[in-house]
Parts: C-alpha cells; sequence; structure tokens
C-alpha cells in the first residue's frame, strides 16, 4: 500500500494518477489519502512501518516538517529543499526524498529536448517549486539562474539550495523580468490562474522554452504570449507526470508506465467534480 499524506488531500491527483499505474502493471498495490491534521505528523510518521506502507507522498503542509523529523535520513535533493514530498519504507526505517527537482530534470530532458548545461534561465518565485526547478538546473550545469520576485528578500531559502553549485544566481525585482532574454522561462507563480493576470514578460524568440507549471488553465496567458512569438510552451503536467513516476519507482524498483499515468492525470485534471 501507499498513499498520500497531507491535510488536506481530498484534491490530490495523485491517487489517480498512481492506482492507474499499479493497475496498468497488474500490481496487487493500492493508493490511499492519508489524511494527518497539524501535530499529529509524528505519530503518523512512526505508524507508516507498521502499517505496512511501502511509502507514500507528502504534501502540504508538511513537506517541511517531515524534513526536520526525519533528518538525516534524507536524499541530497530532500535536504538541500529543506522539503520531503515522497517517503520510502525501508523495514522500520523512513527515508525522506524529494522527487520535485530530479522529476524538472525529467520533463526538461525528455520532453522538453532540452539539456541544462549552459542553459540560461528566468525563474518567477521562490517558493517550493522555483527551488525545486532552480536546483535541477543548477545541478545539470546551467550557467546563469535569474530569479524575479515582488519581494528580493525572499530569495533565502532558494539561495541555500544552490549552496555549492556553480551556477551564477542573480536575484531581480519582479518588474526587471521584462525583456529578459535567453533560453529558458519558467512561472512558478499563481499568476494567470484567473486566465487574464501574466507576470513582466521577458523578450520572447522562436525557439525559447516557456514552462508555467499551472495546470489551470490549460493554456495561460502567459504561454499564449509565448506561443504566439514562436516559443515553445509547457503547462505543469510535466512536473507533476515526471515527480509522480520518480516515487513510484522509489517505491516499486519498477520503471513507471509514464503514458497510463499522463492519460489518468489528463483525465482527473478535466474531472468537474475536483
Amino acid at each position: 500500500m501507499t498513499g498520500i499524506i497531507g491535510w488536506p488531500v481530498s484534491h490530490s491527483l495523485s491517487p489517480a494518477i498512481h492506482n492507474a499505474a499499479f493497475d496498468a502493471l497488474g500490481m496487487d498495490w493500492v493508493y490511499v489519502p492519508l489524511p494527518v491534521p497539524p501535530g499529529s505528523v509524528p505519530s503518523a510518521l512512526t505508524g507508516l512501518p507498521a502499517l505496512g506502507l511501502a511509502g507514500a507522498n507528502v504534501t502540504m503542509p508538511h513537506k517541511t516538517e517531515i524534513a526536520d523529523l526525519l533528518a538525516p535520513a534524507l536524499s541530497e535533493e530532500a535536504e538541500r529543499l529543506h522539503a520531503v514530498n515522497t517517503l520510502q519504507i525501508r523495514g522500520d526505517t523512513v527515508v525522506g526524498h524529494n522527487t520535485d527537482a530530479p522529476g524538472f530534470d525529467r520533463f526538461l530532458r525528455r520532453d522538453a529536448g532540452l539539456d541544462p548545461r549552459g542553459v540560461t534561465a528566468l525563474i518567477y518565485g521562490a517558493g517550493g517549486a522555483a527551488r525545486a526547478c532552480a536546483l535541477a538546473l543548477a545541478q545539470g550545469g546551467a550557467s546563469r539562474i535569474t530569479v524575479a520576485l515582488r519581494d528580493t528578500a525572499r530569495a533565502g531559502a532558494l539561495l541555500s539550495a544552490l549552496e555549492g553549485l556553480s551556477a551564477s544566481v542573480e536575484v531581480i525585482a519582479f518588474e526587471k523580468a521584462e525583456g529578459w532574454r535567453g533560453e529558458l522561462v519558467i512561472d512558478a507563480t499563481p499568476i494567470g490562474t484567473d486566465g487574464v493576470g501574466v507576470p513582466p514578460e521577458p523578450a520572447y524568440e522562436p525557439g525559447m522554452i516557456v514552462v508555467d507549471l499551472k495546470y489551470h488553465p490549460r493554456l495561460t496567458p502567459l504561454q499564449a504570449n509565448a506561443r504566439a512569438a514562436g516559443a515553445v510552451t509547457f503547462g505543469g503536467l510535466g512536473l507533476l507526470l515526471h515527480q509522480a513516476a520518480l516515487s513510484f519507482e522509489i517505491w516499486s524498483g519498477r520503471p513507471a508506465p509514464l503514458e497510463v499515468m499522463s492519460a489518468a492525470a489528463v483525465a482527473a485534471i478535466g474531472d468537474p467534480s475536483r
């Protein structure tokens, strides 16, 4: 059995994605929501091995607390990001992983066809998703990462995650992103969820890759503007799927059936009851 720990968890797409994968491979596994209210995380972690789980995902608001509780039994990415999104249970031991950074790396290489070595990138935001993307780029050999923020003082956790890596990192005020030139743009903010808003936009060029990590709406204003200028655009589904596939592989030791997981995610995203 596997599942997802969070509060709340009813909105999560993960059960649909992982249960479809288990069914496709004929595995007698199930993935269930595991709602854990604030204050109950330590006891929940203690009980996971006794329940016979192979592992679990972790979502808000517990990622940081679980990283604190499991240190030093953390992967490099979980330690750098100070956040756990995947638990692996080995006997009585629980190990914390973060598959967001390696998941974004897989997405870039396999879906976007971009090797991050030497890339110049612009990232809007410095929250958990932005930090994971920045870490993936820095670990992959990106040459320069520009981070655009409304409040530049909020860059501390992102800069700490990249400490010791060779990428050059520049933090700029949000409005200074207008006219930016480079190869990769990542929007890790909520802007555009309303179907209208856009951040200060870069100088779009043919061949530039623009990734908006939201998956509602299907085509954000940022993506529409970039596409009209000849850039190649992606939504957030790729990161969602590749981080889920890595969790699946950590638990099962088997390659994830990515096409099946993708179809399940698309169906779940389109379900009006969610």
